[in-house]
């Protein structure tokens, strides 16, 4: 996914945020593979989502902290 303000393939907290709130399925595809490889990423998923906890209608972000949480278990 070519990030709005970003001009690198890294997962960082800004590319997080902006593949689970803009991304498509394709782009969650390569984020969850990412995650699945590399444990800090996940983290960065957990710490991108809990900015986004106390909003209730953020469900791309209540989703994608409990699956990392559930990974990062």
């Amino acid at each position: 996914m070519r990030h709005r303000h970003l001009t690198h393939h890294d997962f960082t907290l800004a590319a997080i945020d902006d593949v689970i709130g803009r991304g498509k399925r394709r782009d969650w595809a390569e984020l969850r593979q990412a995650a699945l490889e590399d444990r800090l990423v996940l983290e960065k998923v957990v710490r991108v989502c809990l900015a986004h906890e106390t909003d209730p209608y953020a469900q791309r972000y209540h989703f994608w902290k409990r699956y990392a949480e559930r990974h990062l278990a």
